[in-house]
């Protein structure tokens, strides 16, 4: 197997200045081609670290890439470090040098000494040409693989990796099918559903792994197949996938990278359903989450947020018995004020949440976290509870999440 490193040179990377996008454009691109990234490295704008780095990456990888550090300032040594990493020294290219002269002159500006010294490489790399910067870039070749610098300036970097470097690479090397397969679940955490898959993941292809990548309320599945036969193994991931379907199906909610908010939006859109929701501890996240797709307004007429019990009974109708007999985090006060958010709106269903978000409000029958969600159809009312925890920004986050699940899966099963 063909693999890479990227290592990111720079010291605003490492105390948060700037964020590192390149790495992950890189690691993106170079699998896209079959070549598999097996370490992201960041490091600051020193010269023994740049040499330490670069040499251990060499001797472990076919191919490595670096970014940051050439450009006309003292702190950008990058290119002085692998000249002298590469037992080169720099001399003036008067491509590059007839090049940024031009790029200077059409800006009205002259090219300063500083900016002459851009024209400066290692006598042994070859040049990758920045077709809209003044800093090229270097392609050394050793006898396990080959470097790659380039600039830190991503618009400048993505084109030469572009039109120069990704070429390149898939003809000099044999390319590897690398296959990466999204499935997202929601509804079971991470140890219960690896539990509960652990018999189809431990038969799983050796050429075959499985990524769990958590978050509040969702858990992403990433299957990542690497094989020759680009054909046979999309069928073979297509067999897995079908597996695993078999064996949750009501936890998927997508086979691609998309918000469950996505997800929902597409079944209400195919069936021509409308939606409003009734929130009182999620204070409008249902709403937010929906509306921040393009095109919402085909499906969500609008929301109530009531988070006391007067906007309850006064918008939603919520009964002052059952605020007085069940409270507000009740199953009965979810019903109620979905059937008002459903009856108010006019909309095929609705969505409302009550709960106690925290971190204080709890009680012994009541504990912080303690969610009941309730979904209005056109012939039924689905409630259900649930017990989040005591972070507050994760238990809205969560109720928000459980609540579009709950519709979900209403829909799918036409109640």
């Amino acid at each position: 197997m063909i693999t890479a490193k990227i290592i990111s040179i720079g010291d605003e990377l490492l105390i948060g200045q700037v964020i590192n996008t390149n790495a992950s454009w890189i690691a993106e691109q170079l699998n896209l081609i079959g070549i598999k990234v097996v370490e992201i490295l960041t490091i600051e704008d020193d010269s023994a670290s740049i040499k330490d780095a670069i040499s251990m990456a060499i001797a472990q990888n076919q191919i490595v890439i670096s970014t940051g550090g050439l450009g006309p300032t003292k702190d950008d040594i990058t290119k002085q470090t692998l000249a002298s990493l590469f037992n080169s020294k720099l001399v003036l290219n008067n491509t590059i040098l007839e090049a940024n002269i031009k790029i200077f002159a059409s800006r009205n500006l002259e090219l300063t000494e500083l900016n002459k010294k851009q024209a400066e490489v290692p006598e042994n790399c070859e040049i990758i040409e920045n077709t809209c910067g003044t800093a090229a870039g270097m392609w050394f070749n050793t006898d396990l693989g080959c470097l790659i610098s380039l600039p830190g300036v991503p618009y400048e970097m993505k084109i030469m990796m572009e039109q120069k470097v990704i070429p390149r690479l898939k003809e000099k090397y044999k390319k590897q099918v690398i296959i990466h397969k999204t499935i997202m679940t929601s509804g079971l955490g991470e140890s219960f559903l690896s539990e509960r898959i652990s018999s189809w993941e431990d038969n799983l292809p050796k050429n075959f792994k499985l990524a769990y990548l958590p978050q509040p309320g969702i858990l992403r599945l990433r299957l990542t197949a690497v094989g020759e036969d680009e054909r046979k193994l999309s069928t073979k991931v297509d067999e897995e996938i079908n597996k695993l379907s078999s064996i949750i199906p009501e936890l998927i909610y997508s086979y691609q990278d998309e918000s469950i908010e996505e997800s929902v939006y597409k079944v209400l859109r195919s069936k021509e359903l409308t939606i409003s929701t009734a929130e009182s501890c999620t204070g409008g996240e249902i709403a937010r989450r929906i509306v921040s797709i393009p095109g919402s307004s085909e499906v969500f007429k609008g929301a109530i947020v009531a988070y006391n019990n007067e906007a309850k009974q006064n918008l939603l109708n919520v009964s002052e018995e059952v605020l007085y007999s069940y409270g507000a985090v009740s199953e009965e006060c979810v019903r109620e004020m979905a059937i008002g958010a459903q009856k108010l709106l006019k909309t095929d269903y609705s969505i409302a949440v009550s709960g106690i978000a925290g971190p204080s409000g709890g009680t012994e029958k009541k504990a912080v976290g303690t969610v009941w969600i309730a979904v209005a159809t056109p012939k039924d009312i689905i409630s259900k509870k649930f017990l989040f925890g005591d972070n507050r920004e994760r238990n809205i986050l969560r109720a928000s999440i459980a609540a579009l699940d709950l519709l979900r899966k209403v829909l799918i099963n036409n109640i």
